[in-house]
């Protein structure tokens, strides 16, 4: 596996970007500048990333999320 994290990434299992390999390195994402550990959803080449907005879900029981645009570095985490 390569040093660095995937262009897309997604902790919801049913999601075609979900990668169970990758998650269990401990990827860790940086919003414009700023370490950020609710990110739901990163892609890098969109320039986008996906947080969980409070307690709130939809009719399925997942919980909303909010897509924040602007610059996201993904990096595994040491340790």
């Amino acid at each position: 596996m390569s040093d660095t994290p995937p262009d897309r990434l997604s902790t919801d299992p049913d999601s075609p970007y979900y990668d169970a390999e990758v998650l269990a390195r401990n990827v860790g994402v940086r919003f414009k500048g700023e370490d950020k550990t609710n990110v739901d959803e990163y892609c890098v080449s969109e320039g986008w990333i996906r947080v969980v907005a409070g307690k709130a879900t939809d009719r399925r029981g997942k919980p909303l999320t909010l897509k924040l645009q602007g610059e996201v570095e993904p990096y595994f985490r040491e340790g």
